[in-house]
Parts: C-alpha cells; structure tokens; sequence
C-alpha cells in the first residue's frame, strides 16, 4: 500500500472496531491495528482482534500489555 494515508485503529474484536477498521480500510488507508491486554476475563476477545485485523487487512497488528496492578 505504498502511497496510502497510515491510520491507528484501535482494535478490540467487536464489532464496533471491526466497521472502524473496515470503513478506514475501504477509504484505501494503511491501517495498523491495536489492541490493548489488560488482563481481561475473555481472552478470547484478543484472538478475535487477531482475526480482524488479518481478515480485514491490516498491515499489521500489535498487542500492547498495560498492567492495572
């Protein structure tokens, strides 16, 4: 995607995040999703950004661990 306007989206496998990162996708960005470990219950939900961002695109896909000790 040389050329394409980068974008941050935060990334959390809902479906809010997953019609931002859609929608900035199909503006032609360059989207780097980003998804935050707190320690959630559902671990599932960091799995499911995973997908998204693979699914719908994005150039790449961190996970940032922030400790809420």
């Amino acid at each position: 995607m040389t050329g394409a306007i980068p974008a941050v989206v935060l990334v959390s496998g809902g479906l809010d995040s997953a019609t931002t990162l859609a929608i900035a996708r199909a503006e032609g960005r360059a989207c780097h999703a980003l998804s935050f470990d707190y320690g959630q219950r559902h671990r599932v939900e960091l799995g499911a950004a995973a997908d998204l961002a693979r699914s719908l695109g994005a150039v790449e896909h961190r996970v940032m661990r922030i400790d809420t000790a």
